[in-house]
């Protein structure tokens, strides 16, 4: 995945992402690592690993995460 490519991506493209992460479905650690550094560069969203493997919600969802992504905001220093 090249980075311009991962930036361009929609909330669409995003959450099959995510649910192959929740659900384990990656042949490799590598390419869990890489699904998960390219998540990290378009949603800007440093806490992506903890919404999709820490969350203490049995009930979430790929798209409640991306969502939940896609809001952060960073604080202004």
């Amino acid at each position: 995945m090249s980075v311009d490519r991962v930036r361009r991506m929609s909330r669409e493209k995003v959450i099959p992402l995510v649910q192959r992460l929740m659900e384990a479905d990656t042949a490799t650690e590598a390419e869990m690592d890489d699904i998960l550094d390219a998540l990290q560069r378009c949603l800007a969203c440093p806490h992506i690993s903890d919404y999709i493997f820490w969350s203490s919600a049995p009930d979430l969802m790929a798209e409640k995460v991306v969502d939940r992504a896609m809001a952060y905001k960073a604080i202004a220093l």
